[in-house]
């Protein structure tokens, strides 16, 4: 009785608005995690007629089946958006720990990516930690006008992380990039994530001035309203370049989870500055969440090392290389990070 009397307790302390946050962020997941897959085979096509959009092409532009993904993502993304409307950023971001499982399942069916079986623990540490999370995150905050949420920006701990947010990405788009795109994941992920932090704070501020809106207040009237849609814009163009760039030249398994695991933490942060979550939950309350979140971490970092144990101890060192690195002459046959392999058994019978 007393386990029951916990659960019901459990389940009273979520507010309707983090309910409805959390079952439009769970179909989300499930939309943006198809959606890698989906684009992936788009590009794949396209860069087989055209540049690569990892070397600056952009011929998946003409690929049906990039569209298709891209419109699988579009819908997830209005539910991720909605989902903000309703709950607070640190409910809804760690959710997507679940758009990893299902990319990184279907990499492992369709797309030949392996999938290790420390991989598949991963991906159960990321539901654990993602439950950890749901189950105690606090209530979201009562605003009653877009004009609030602007105060909340204009405020000077904000204002100095968003300043420190677009000067790393300007250093690492004009400096980085042209030295260490084609060879290092953490680059274009890194621009992707942090001007992700400040598209979610944006998006959340837009989806409580719709919601708003749509209850009998009108909110688009207001200046701010029309200026935190232009920041999303801006911010969804540029984190939809450069993820086509990292799904293009790095490994999907790769890609996925170091892009969720850094955009998850800077947006994180950017809610906890911006909306001061924590300010309204007890010590135990945020230690609990952060260790949700480091489990989340432990997942996908498993899933991370997931690819070099299913290469073999020898070739561990292939997967630090771009993927195109198999254009020079050698069919990857659907499997694309294990270049190396590739070449020894269409010369030499594999050994026993």
């Amino acid at each position: 009785m007393a386990i029951t009397s916990s659960w019901r307790d459990s389940y009273k302390a979520m507010s309707s608005d983090n309910l409805k946050g959390l079952c439009l962020a769970l179909s989300s997941s499930l939309f943006i995690g198809a959606s890698f897959i989906v684009k992936k085979k788009g590009l794949k096509k396209a860069a087989a007629s055209g540049i690569r959009a990892g070397s600056g092409g952009y011929s998946y532009l003409y690929e049906p089946l990039w569209w298709v993904g891209m419109i699988t993502m579009i819908v997830g993304e209005i539910a991720n958006f909605a989902a903000y409307a309703f709950a607070p950023a640190i409910l809804v971001t760690p959710l997507g720990a679940l758009s990893i499982i299902i990319s990184a399942a279907l990499a492992h069916i369709i797309l030949r990516e392996r999938l290790h079986i420390f991989g598949i623990l991963g991906c159960v540490l990321c539901v654990v930690g993602s439950t950890t999370i749901v189950l105690h995150a606090p209530q979201e905050r009562e605003i009653e006008s877009v004009k609030e949420v602007w105060d909340l920006a204009m405020e000077p701990a904000f204002l100095f992380y968003a300043a420190f947010v677009l000067s790393a990405v300007f250093i690492i788009i004009f400096h980085f990039i042209p030295l260490y795109g084609q060879t290092h994941v953490m680059v274009y992920i890194g621009v992707c994530s942090l001007v992700g932090s400040l598209s979610v704070m944006s998006v959340k501020a837009l989806g409580i001035a719709l919601k708003l809106t749509f209850s009998g207040m009108n909110q688009l009237l207001y200046p701010q309203t029309w200026a935190f849609t232009l920041v999303v814009s801006v911010c969804v163009l540029t984190q939809m370049n450069y993820l086509n760039k990292a799904l293009d030249t790095f490994n999907t398994a790769v890609v996925s989870p170091i892009y969720y695991v850094m955009f998850t933490s800077f947006t994180i942060l950017a809610s906890v500055i911006m909306f001061k979550d924590w300010d309204r939950q007890s010590p135990t309350q945020v230690v609990t969440e952060m260790c949700g979140f480091v489990t989340i971490l432990s997942g996908t970092f498993l899933l991370h090392k997931t690819k070099d144990m299913a290469d073999g101890p020898g070739l561990q060192t292939s997967v630090k290389l771009p993927k195109h690195a198999d254009e020079c002459g050698y069919s990857d046959g659907g499997g694309e990070g294990i270049p190396l392999r590739r070449q020894e058994s269409s010369r030499t019978p594999r050994s026993p």
